[in-house]
């Protein structure tokens, strides 16, 4: 069994202790009326993307998502919140270092004594979800299943939910597919960014996102029997028998979207080994970028 499989398959236990930390992690993410941006690189930049997503529906204030790597004109926040599982990222700790006097910063990392973590003025640290695989799963899940609950969701269910789903068969034959798509609408569309990223990293495949109603605005020109597309929360049936007209398949979600994210890991994992890589280790990848 791979590193990347056993971690995918701990976080039932893992969302299970993060559930402990919801107060600590509402009295840093959840301050109404606090104009926050949330930043990340890769993994982090999509789970940002649906924090962002999340807290504006919870109308706790205008939340923005950026690329760590992408520096923009400074607007006025109240907080900026960096999302570093390594707490190592070069770039990350570059935008925290430009934020302005005043602002309150928060890091959102795997490691305690990381560089991010010893620049801002609170951590929300999950220690207990970090990974040794260079590939990101039950980080991101957990920090998202931990904001739903700060905003005020119930996610209780969710763990046994994960541990039932994860036990089932995929129900997808991984060797079969070439070509893997993602769909997500509003906070899920981060998902499906994370999810396609995912089997880019761990198994080398051809994989696209995309907000779930623009797909036939042009990418569904090169859907064909080869291809898998997976609607990650929200489905649309009209959308769906377009898609199969072209004898692509159609997923559509059974599940709460993390877990969902979960279960497109696994595909990951499974398309990877059918392809002789091993998931833990993908080319031309570290565990975190840090530049000279």
């Amino acid at each position: 069994m791979s590193i990347t499989t056993r971690e995918i398959d701990s976080q039932p236990d893992i969302w299970r202790a993060a559930l402990e930390l919801a107060p600590r992690a509402t009295e840093l993410l959840a301050r109404p009326g606090e104009r926050v941006l949330v930043i990340g690189c890769g993994t982090s930049a999509f789970i940002a993307e649906s924090f962002a997503a999340l807290r504006e529906a919870a109308d706790l204030g205008e939340t923005d998502a950026a690329y760590a790597s992408e520096p923009r004109r400074w607007r006025e926040y109240d907080a900026v919140i960096a999302i570093s599982r390594s707490g190592t990222t070069t770039e990350v700790i570059d935008a925290l270092r430009a934020v302005p006097a005043g602002v309150r910063t928060i890091a959102v990392t795997g490691v305690a004594d990381s560089p991010v973590a010893e620049i801002v003025d609170d951590v929300l640290l999950l220690d207990f979800a970090d990974e040794e695989s260079v590939v990101q799963t039950r980080f991101p899940t957990t920090f998202v299943l931990l904001a739903r609950a700060a905003f005020g969701e119930d996610v209780s269910d969710l763990p046994d939910a994960a541990a039932a789903a994860l036990a089932e068969p995929l129900g997808v034959e991984a060797a079969s597919v070439g070509h893997f798509v993602y769909l997500g609408s509003g906070w899920t569309y981060g998902l499906a960014q994370e999810a396609a990223l995912k089997i880019r990293e761990a198994a080398q495949a051809w994989s696209e996102s995309y907000p779930l109603l623009d797909y036939r605005h042009g990418p569904l020109a090169v859907a064909g029997d080869e291809s898998l597309v997976w609607m990650i929360g929200r489905g649309d049936a009209g959308l769906a028998d377009d898609i199969r007209a072209t004898g692509a398949t159609v997923r559509t979600s059974s599940h709460d979207p993390l877990i969902e994210l979960a279960l497109t890991q696994r595909m990951a994992v499974a398309v990877a080994e059918s392809r002789g890589l091993n998931p833990d280790t993908p080319r031309h990848l570290t565990r975190s970028i840090v530049l000279g």
